[in-house]
């Protein structure tokens, strides 16, 4: 704590009654009342203190308040006490965690030997410095996208291997694995001892989460503690920790068990337990719930099968009454006869299309043989032609000597030309 103001007491006289070393021997001590008495004499001599410090324990008791102010900037703490009396002048959001400025004196109860200071007035400075840099980390985070739902892995209906990491020997162990029994009788854990407060407590959870999620067998991780003030809580918002966790291949349960100023560790895993009693019954189904519900879903598709059988019977039934059923036969004579009658259709059309195909072909082969040569050679004539297959037109273009080639109806013969012959010859 940083002291602001005090009163030093340094050459002030001891009190007229105080214990001096010559009153008290092996043979004459002194007693502890008068011991108590002379210490709470020298200390209700000196001033109020403003301080400075963070708020780590706030336990309000019939109005009043015991807690605890510690140092910002190292371990150092103080006891405090706050009675009914001032408690209604300060501000009435104070809790654990706060950053704040208190007015101190110092107090000795000399009946129980017991050493405090008593607050006169208090008022807030803003978040302590750790919980300003987890609110800073908090933003981070879920800027990163390490908090959304998205993100969150399912958990597995019915773990194989569970793994655990907490204290050894907890309360937070025993009511994981006495939960989890009772639930699922033949449920297997592997558990991680680590410390779960102070400087070994997050070397120690990142290589047990590191060989847990390494580990085939582990189904899912669960990292129990039975609850604790921000302080102790420290460790399990640690940004490697957190890291680790956010990057773990494993569905990882946080049990951490503190309602409020809950650890960064709930934010990023998949599932967030208010207790480890409550993570254990999140994660390991109920065998008799497990079992009532098999029976009564066999029950509900035992009666959905059998309605549905006897919808089908009645169907049946109902369609063997119908008369066409019962006598086919007048049904399929009708049909047949359609049948004959659509042959009969068929037959007669494709008769009539093959008798006007083949008119009009005879038409066709007479003008074909009406314009062909053959037809005109057959009535005598001849065709005349030269060499190279032309027809000859113009007797001129056969001179004396021409070869020619004479076709008439049946074959072809060869000649040669003797000239033109005139009307005179």
């Amino acid at each position: 704590m940083t002291v602001f103001e005090a009163s030093s007491t340094d050459g002030e006289a001891p009190p007229a009654d105080a214990v001096a070393p010559r009153d008290s021997t092996a043979d004459t001590p002194t007693s502890v009342a008068r011991l108590n008495g002379t210490i709470r004499d020298f200390i209700a001599r000196w001033n109020v203190v403003w301080v400075e410090g963070e708020i780590t324990s706030w336990n309000v008791r019939s109005g009043n308040v015991f807690g605890r102010l510690k140092d910002t900037k190292s371990d150092a703490q103080i006891s405090i006490r706050i009675w009914s009396s001032v408690r209604g002048r300060i501000p009435a959001d104070l809790n654990i965690g706060d950053h704040v400025v208190a007015a101190v004196k110092a107090d000795y109860f000399v009946k129980a030997g017991d050493f405090s200071f008593t607050v006169s007035s208090m008022k807030h400075v803003g978040l302590g410095d750790q919980l300003e840099r987890l609110e800073k980390l908090r933003a981070q985070l879920r800027q990163e996208g390490l908090f959304d739902s998205a993100r969150k892995k399912p958990l597995p209906f019915l773990p194989h291997v569970i793994g655990l990491i907490t204290g050894e020997r907890s309360d937070a162990e025993k009511d994981v694995h006495r939960n989890a029994e009772l639930r699922w009788p033949q449920v297997r854990f592997r558990t991680e001892h680590v410390a779960v407060q102070g400087e070994r407590c997050v070397p120690e959870t990142l290589a047990a989460l590191a060989a847990l999620d390494a580990d085939p067998d582990v189904d899912v991780i669960i990292i129990a503690r039975g609850g604790g003030d921000p302080q102790t809580l420290l460790g399990f918002s640690d940004e490697r920790l957190v890291r680790a966790a956010a990057a773990a291949s494993t569905p990882i349960v946080s049990a951490i068990g503190h309602e409020n100023d809950h650890p960064l560790l709930d934010d990023v895993a998949d599932l967030r337990a208010s207790t480890p009693t409550d993570a254990a019954k999140r994660v390991v189904p109920d065998v008799g719930e497990q079992r009532a519900l098999i029976a009564q879903l066999r029950a509900r598709v035992t009666t959905r099968l059998t309605q549905r059988i006897r919808n089908d019977i009645a169907q049946l039934e109902q369609l063997r009454t119908r008369p066409v059923l019962r006598s086919p036969d007048p049904i399929i004579d009708e049909r047949a006869q359609e049948v004959w009658l659509l042959v009969s259709r068929g037959r007669d059309t494709i008769t009539r299309r093959f008798d006007v195909a083949a008119r009009k072909t005879s038409e066709l082969r007479a003008s074909l043989r009406a314009l062909s040569p053959a037809a005109t050679l057959a009535r005598g004539y001849a065709i005349a032609h030269l060499d190279g297959g032309v027809i000859l037109r113009d007797a001129a273009d056969a001179p004396v000597g021409s070869t020619l080639t004479i076709t008439v109806d049946r074959g072809s013969i060869a000649a040669r030309s003797e000239g033109e012959i005139t009307e005179a010859e």
